[in-house]
Protein backbone atom coordinates (compact mmCIF):
# COMPACT_ATOMS: atom_id res chain seq x y z
CA UNK A 1 0.00 0.00 0.00
CA UNK A 2 1.88 3.53 -1.47
CA UNK A 3 0.99 6.39 0.45
CA UNK A 4 3.36 8.73 -1.32
CA UNK A 5 4.49 8.53 -4.67
CA UNK A 6 6.93 11.11 -6.55
CA UNK A 7 7.56 11.23 -10.11
CA UNK A 8 11.23 12.77 -11.35
CA UNK A 9 12.80 12.59 -14.99
CA UNK A 10 11.89 14.63 -18.01
CA UNK A 11 9.35 15.39 -20.53
CA UNK A 12 8.71 11.30 -20.86
CA UNK A 13 7.65 11.42 -16.74
CA UNK A 14 6.30 15.24 -17.34
CA UNK A 15 3.61 14.08 -19.92
CA UNK A 16 4.43 15.88 -22.87
CA UNK A 17 1.89 14.68 -25.50
CA UNK A 18 -0.86 14.31 -23.27
CA UNK A 19 -2.53 18.06 -22.51
CA UNK A 20 -4.63 18.85 -20.09
CA UNK A 21 -7.79 21.41 -19.99
CA UNK A 22 -5.54 24.22 -18.69
CA UNK A 23 -2.51 23.50 -20.66
CA UNK A 24 -0.43 21.75 -18.51
CA UNK A 25 0.39 18.01 -19.43
CA UNK A 26 -1.36 15.02 -17.86
CA UNK A 27 1.17 12.06 -18.55
CA UNK A 28 1.61 8.76 -17.89
CA UNK A 29 2.87 9.43 -14.19
CA UNK A 30 0.05 11.40 -13.09
CA UNK A 31 -2.63 8.00 -14.50
CA UNK A 32 -0.08 6.59 -12.51
CA UNK A 33 -0.37 8.14 -9.07
CA UNK A 34 -4.39 7.89 -9.82
CA UNK A 35 -4.49 4.07 -9.88
CA UNK A 36 -1.77 3.93 -6.90
CA UNK A 37 -4.47 6.55 -4.73
CA UNK A 38 -7.05 4.54 -5.84
CA UNK A 39 -6.29 1.66 -3.49
CA UNK A 40 -5.76 4.25 -0.58
CA UNK A 41 -8.79 5.50 2.27
CA UNK A 42 -9.67 8.79 0.61
CA UNK A 43 -7.12 11.69 1.25
CA UNK A 44 -4.39 9.19 2.71
CA UNK A 45 -2.11 10.00 -0.88
CA UNK A 46 0.35 11.95 -1.80
CA UNK A 47 1.55 12.93 -4.86
CA UNK A 48 3.98 15.15 -6.83
CA UNK A 49 5.26 15.31 -10.09
CA UNK A 50 9.18 16.96 -10.17
CA UNK A 51 9.35 16.14 -13.96
CA UNK A 52 10.40 19.45 -16.81
CA UNK A 53 10.75 18.40 -20.42
CA UNK A 54 13.95 18.62 -22.07
CA UNK A 55 16.24 18.51 -18.78
CA UNK A 56 19.65 16.29 -19.02
CA UNK A 57 20.71 14.31 -16.06
CA UNK A 58 23.02 16.22 -14.05
CA UNK A 59 19.85 18.80 -14.33
CA UNK A 60 17.53 16.44 -12.75
CA UNK A 61 19.90 14.94 -10.46
CA UNK A 62 20.68 18.88 -9.12
CA UNK A 63 16.99 20.18 -9.97
CA UNK A 64 14.85 17.40 -8.78
CA UNK A 65 16.33 14.62 -6.59
CA UNK A 66 17.20 16.94 -3.74
CA UNK A 67 13.89 17.71 -3.71
CA UNK A 68 12.86 13.72 -3.78
CA UNK A 69 14.93 13.27 -1.36
CA UNK A 70 13.66 15.33 1.46
CA UNK A 71 10.46 14.43 0.26
CA UNK A 72 11.52 10.82 1.38
CA UNK A 73 8.43 8.97 -0.15
CA UNK A 74 7.09 5.20 -0.27
CA UNK A 75 7.27 5.18 -4.18
CA UNK A 76 10.14 7.14 -6.80
CA UNK A 77 9.40 6.90 -10.40
CA UNK A 78 13.21 7.85 -11.98
CA UNK A 79 13.77 8.11 -15.56
CA UNK A 80 16.32 10.43 -16.60
CA UNK A 81 19.48 10.30 -19.45
CA UNK A 82 17.60 9.63 -22.55
CA UNK A 83 18.04 13.31 -23.41
CA UNK A 84 21.82 12.60 -22.73
CA UNK A 85 21.74 9.68 -25.09
CA UNK A 86 20.17 11.29 -27.88
CA UNK A 87 22.91 13.79 -28.52
CA UNK A 88 26.12 13.54 -30.60
CA UNK A 89 29.42 11.95 -28.98
CA UNK A 90 27.74 10.81 -25.77
CA UNK A 91 29.05 7.83 -23.89
CA UNK A 92 26.25 5.67 -22.46
CA UNK A 93 28.83 3.84 -20.36
CA UNK A 94 28.79 7.33 -18.71
CA UNK A 95 25.95 8.22 -18.55
CA UNK A 96 25.19 5.45 -16.94
CA UNK A 97 27.27 6.08 -13.83
CA UNK A 98 25.76 9.27 -13.12
CA UNK A 99 22.29 7.51 -13.04
CA UNK A 100 23.49 4.44 -10.57
CA UNK A 101 24.71 7.72 -8.30
CA UNK A 102 21.25 9.28 -8.75
CA UNK A 103 19.62 5.75 -7.87
CA UNK A 104 21.80 4.98 -4.89
CA UNK A 105 20.69 8.23 -3.19
CA UNK A 106 16.94 7.62 -4.07
CA UNK A 107 17.06 4.14 -2.60
CA UNK A 108 18.58 5.73 0.63
CA UNK A 109 15.33 7.35 1.58
CA UNK A 110 12.49 5.63 -0.66
CA UNK A 111 10.88 2.35 -0.13
CA UNK A 112 10.54 1.53 -3.53
CA UNK A 113 12.69 3.44 -6.77
CA UNK A 114 11.33 2.43 -10.40
CA UNK A 115 12.97 3.04 -13.12
CA UNK A 116 12.56 2.90 -16.69
CA UNK A 117 14.54 1.79 -20.18
CA UNK A 118 14.37 3.65 -23.18
CA UNK A 119 12.12 3.05 -25.53
CA UNK A 120 12.60 1.16 -29.16
CA UNK A 121 13.39 3.68 -31.21
CA UNK A 122 13.32 1.47 -34.52
CA UNK A 123 9.90 3.05 -35.72
CA UNK A 124 11.27 6.85 -35.47
CA UNK A 125 13.14 8.16 -38.23
CA UNK A 126 15.11 10.70 -36.23
CA UNK A 127 16.41 8.11 -33.50
CA UNK A 128 16.61 4.57 -35.46
CA UNK A 129 20.26 5.09 -35.68
CA UNK A 130 20.56 5.50 -31.95
CA UNK A 131 18.75 2.25 -31.03
CA UNK A 132 21.88 0.65 -30.60
CA UNK A 133 23.09 3.16 -28.28
CA UNK A 134 19.79 3.34 -26.45
CA UNK A 135 20.11 -0.34 -25.92
CA UNK A 136 23.57 -0.15 -24.15
CA UNK A 137 22.15 2.30 -21.99
CA UNK A 138 19.01 0.01 -21.37
CA UNK A 139 21.56 -3.06 -20.25
CA UNK A 140 23.16 -0.32 -18.10
CA UNK A 141 19.59 0.41 -16.35
CA UNK A 142 18.60 -3.36 -16.10
CA UNK A 143 22.25 -3.98 -14.40
CA UNK A 144 21.93 -0.56 -11.84
CA UNK A 145 18.38 -2.12 -11.05
CA UNK A 146 19.64 -5.57 -10.08
CA UNK A 147 22.60 -4.31 -7.67
CA UNK A 148 19.84 -2.39 -5.64
CA UNK A 149 16.49 -4.07 -5.97
CA UNK A 150 14.68 -1.91 -8.36
CA UNK A 151 11.75 -2.46 -10.06
CA UNK A 152 11.99 -1.70 -14.13
CA UNK A 153 9.35 -0.28 -16.34
CA UNK A 154 10.45 -1.58 -19.82
CA UNK A 155 9.84 0.69 -22.41
CA UNK A 156 11.63 -1.22 -24.67
CA UNK A 157 9.32 -4.13 -24.26
CA UNK A 158 6.12 -2.53 -24.48
CA UNK A 159 5.13 -3.70 -28.31
CA UNK A 160 1.80 -1.75 -27.82
CA UNK A 161 3.84 1.74 -28.12
CA UNK A 162 5.12 0.44 -31.77
CA UNK A 163 1.73 1.64 -33.08
CA UNK A 164 1.80 5.19 -34.41
CA UNK A 165 -0.96 6.19 -32.39
CA UNK A 166 0.44 5.61 -29.48
CA UNK A 167 2.45 8.92 -30.49
CA UNK A 168 2.14 12.51 -30.61
CA UNK A 169 2.26 14.15 -33.62
CA UNK A 170 6.15 15.15 -33.17
CA UNK A 171 7.16 11.36 -33.10
CA UNK A 172 8.80 12.13 -29.65
CA UNK A 173 6.80 11.99 -27.04
CA UNK A 174 3.41 9.80 -26.44
CA UNK A 175 -0.02 10.23 -27.18
CA UNK A 176 -2.75 10.03 -24.74
CA UNK A 177 -3.30 6.70 -24.87
CA UNK A 178 0.66 5.86 -25.53
CA UNK A 179 0.68 7.59 -21.94
CA UNK A 180 -2.42 5.64 -20.49
CA UNK A 181 -0.46 2.14 -21.66
CA UNK A 182 2.69 2.81 -19.94
CA UNK A 183 0.79 4.06 -16.75
CA UNK A 184 -0.86 0.55 -16.76
CA UNK A 185 2.39 -1.36 -17.41
CA UNK A 186 3.86 0.85 -14.41
CA UNK A 187 0.89 -0.78 -12.29
CA UNK A 188 1.65 -3.85 -13.34
CA UNK A 189 5.38 -3.94 -12.52
CA UNK A 190 3.91 -3.19 -8.83
CA UNK A 191 1.83 -5.72 -9.02
CA UNK A 192 -1.40 -3.74 -9.16
CA UNK A 193 -4.59 -5.32 -10.98
CA UNK A 194 -5.07 -2.42 -13.87
CA UNK A 195 -8.62 -1.96 -15.52
CA UNK A 196 -6.83 -2.82 -18.82
CA UNK A 197 -4.39 -4.75 -20.41
CA UNK A 198 -1.58 -2.28 -21.55
CA UNK A 199 -0.87 -4.47 -24.93
CA UNK A 200 -4.44 -4.59 -25.90
CA UNK A 201 -4.51 -4.75 -29.41
CA UNK A 202 -5.13 -1.43 -31.61
CA UNK A 203 -7.78 -1.61 -34.17
CA UNK A 204 -7.15 -2.06 -37.74
CA UNK A 205 -5.98 0.88 -39.70
CA UNK A 206 -7.08 1.48 -43.32
CA UNK A 207 -3.50 0.85 -45.37
CA UNK A 208 -1.85 4.26 -46.41
CA UNK A 209 -0.12 4.56 -49.07
CA UNK A 210 3.30 6.17 -50.50
CA UNK A 211 1.73 9.58 -51.36
CA UNK A 212 -0.04 9.76 -47.78
CA UNK A 213 3.42 8.64 -46.16
CA UNK A 214 5.57 10.95 -47.97
CA UNK A 215 3.55 14.01 -47.29
CA UNK A 216 2.65 12.96 -43.50
CA UNK A 217 6.68 13.14 -43.41
CA UNK A 218 7.30 16.33 -44.66
CA UNK A 219 4.65 18.29 -42.54
CA UNK A 220 6.33 16.33 -39.47
CA UNK A 221 9.74 17.87 -40.24
CA UNK A 222 8.58 21.12 -41.25
CA UNK A 223 6.59 21.49 -37.77
CA UNK A 224 8.89 19.44 -35.55
CA UNK A 225 12.16 18.74 -36.73
CA UNK A 226 13.32 21.69 -38.02
CA UNK A 227 12.30 23.42 -34.92
CA UNK A 228 13.79 21.05 -32.47
CA UNK A 229 17.10 21.14 -34.58
CA UNK A 230 16.82 24.94 -34.17
CA UNK A 231 16.59 24.70 -30.55
CA UNK A 232 19.73 22.35 -30.57
CA UNK A 233 21.85 24.40 -32.52
CA UNK A 234 21.26 27.91 -30.76
CA UNK A 235 22.15 25.54 -26.94
CA UNK A 236 18.09 26.14 -26.07
CA UNK A 237 15.82 24.16 -24.29
CA UNK A 238 12.45 23.15 -24.49
CA UNK A 239 12.28 23.24 -20.63
CA UNK A 240 14.06 26.43 -20.32
CA UNK A 241 11.22 28.44 -18.86
CA UNK A 242 9.00 25.30 -17.49
CA UNK A 243 7.88 25.06 -13.91
CA UNK A 244 7.53 21.69 -12.56
CA UNK A 245 3.81 20.46 -11.92
CA UNK A 246 4.43 20.04 -8.17
CA UNK A 247 2.32 18.31 -5.42
CA UNK A 248 -0.91 16.99 -7.47
CA UNK A 249 -4.18 15.71 -5.50
CA UNK A 250 -5.87 12.71 -6.82
CA UNK A 251 -8.86 14.54 -7.54
CA UNK A 252 -7.22 17.04 -9.56
CA UNK A 253 -5.74 14.61 -11.47
CA UNK A 254 -8.98 12.98 -12.50
CA UNK A 255 -10.56 15.94 -13.03
CA UNK A 256 -8.03 17.23 -15.79
CA UNK A 257 -8.51 13.30 -17.15
CA UNK A 258 -12.29 13.07 -17.20
CA UNK A 259 -12.34 16.52 -18.81
CA UNK A 260 -10.20 15.26 -21.80
CA UNK A 261 -11.38 11.58 -22.17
Amino acid sequence: MIGSYVAVGDSFTEGVGDPGPDGAFVGWADRFAVLLADRRPEGDFRYANLAVRGKLLDQVMEDQLPQAVELAPDLVSFCAGGNDIIRPGTDPDEVAERFERAVAALTAVSGTVLVTTGFDTRGVPVLKHLRGKIATYNGHVRAIADRYGCPVLDLWSLRSVQDRRAWDGDRLHLSPEGHTRVALRAGQVLGLEVPADPEQSWPALPPRGTLEVRRDDVHWAREYLVPWIGRRLRGESSGDHVTAKGRLSPEDIRMRIRSVA
